[in-house]
């Protein structure tokens, strides 16, 4: 038998469905990614911490869950919120549905609204606290949302990085292969992935290490990953960066990375009205001109005025909204990416980056 469940903005918006997934309420930010498919990875991925997530594509779970998918230890987000259920997937890796797996996690689902007044909703007033709930009615959880604390003062990194330094598998890499200390931020498994592909030993170091911590190890590179959150919250990563900075190693930041090395060099940052999720955000090049597809996930970006006297330089836009999606600095071996190169979901058409990377750490070495 199929329960009610309902959407509740902290606007007073109220959205009926059907409850599916686990049998809990939920609180947190109201986001939507435009990406047609990679709800698993979107699902695990340490960025979308402290948010209930909408796809805006309507139908959810045709293919699946599998093994190979996870982005992360766990599922990350804290509600979703689809059109439509798929109920009977179908894909030769499938290992379950969607609901199994949010049972598992402990995560609550509502299906069957409209997700694209909701989108559209967001899109004009911006993202706001929401609630899932199949057993309270609407004024109760709008209550209970006002007296929510508010996303935008939660430090969500320290819930989803490494509790202790690890290394990613390095089967089948030289003892001679390039090293990179990582700052675990909330780190997709795929950033590691690729770092392993191009033949790297990788060791995720969490959020509150040192710098002297990561420097022990050697490293020849340094990437600070993505993660979830005001970057404005995270001063004790920005003095880690700000030592790190001043190391010599070549650099590399994405995201919630690009962010707190602004952050490091005296730039500020700014909560956007709705953010950039999804697999089809254009970003231009400023230095080639080129245009690149690209997936995104985050709520927060660089004002360009406030680096402006740093040594940085702004390297890309967003040609939706001209907001900073990359920069260098131009003495030091440092640069930046506000998108998500390592994709996953999203177009893989900037793998590059990470080849970049590798060159910076070859003429170091």
């Amino acid at each position: 038998m199929i329960k009610r469940a309902i959407l509740v903005l902290a606007d007073g918006s109220v959205y009926e469905g059907n409850s599916f997934g686990a049998e809990a309420d939920a609180f947190g930010e109201v986001v939507f990614a435009t990406s047609m498919t990679g709800y698993q990875e979107m699902l695990t991925d340490p960025s979308f911490a402290g948010q209930i997530l909408i796809p805006t594509y309507p139908l959810i779970g045709n293919y699946g869950v599998n093994p190979a998918d996870w982005e992360s230890e766990k599922l990350q987000v804290r509600g979703f919120v689809v059109r439509e259920e798929c109920s009977e997937p179908s894909n030769y890796q499938c290992a379950g549905t969607v609901n199994d797996y949010l049972v598992q996690g402990g995560i609550p689902g509502i299906w069957g609204l409209d997700t694209r007044a909701i989108t559209r909703k967001l899109r004009n007033h911006g993202v706001m606290m929401g609630m899932i709930t199949s057993d309270k009615t609407p004024g109760q959880a709008l209550e209970l949302l006002r007296t929510t604390p508010d996303y935008g003062i939660t430090d969500f990194v320290k819930e989803v990085s490494t509790r202790e330094p690890y290394e990613w598998d390095s089967t089948d890499l030289p003892d001679d292969a390039p090293r990179v200390a990582l700052l675990d931020l909330g780190c997709k498994f795929n950033i590691m992935r690729i770092l392993k592909d191009h033949g790297c030993r990788v060791t995720a170091f969490p959020c509150t290490a040192s710098a002297a911590d990561m420097i022990s190890i050697n490293p020849d590179g340094i990437m600070l990953s993505p993660g979830p959150g005001d970057p404005e919250l995270l001063d004790y990563a920005t003095e880690t960066v700000k030592t790190l900075v001043d190391g010599g190693k070549p650099m590399m930041g994405i995201c919630l990375g690009n962010q707190l090395i602004a952050k490091a060099f005296g730039g500020r940052n700014f909560k956007l009205k709705f953010g950039h999720r999804g697999g089809n955000h254009p970003v231009k090049d400023l230095l080639n001109g080129r245009i690149h597809i690209t997936a995104q996930n985050h709520g927060y970006a660089v004002d360009p005025e406030s680096i402006e006297s740093s040594g940085l330089e702004v390297t890309h836009v967003n040609l939706n909204d001209c907001t900073v999606e990359g920069m260098r600095h131009r003495t030091k071996p440092i640069f930046t990416i506000q998108y998500h190169s390592e994709a996953s979901p999203g177009p893989l058409d900037n793998i590059y980056l990470f080849e970049q990377f590798m060159k910076m750490m070859g003429a170091a070495r």
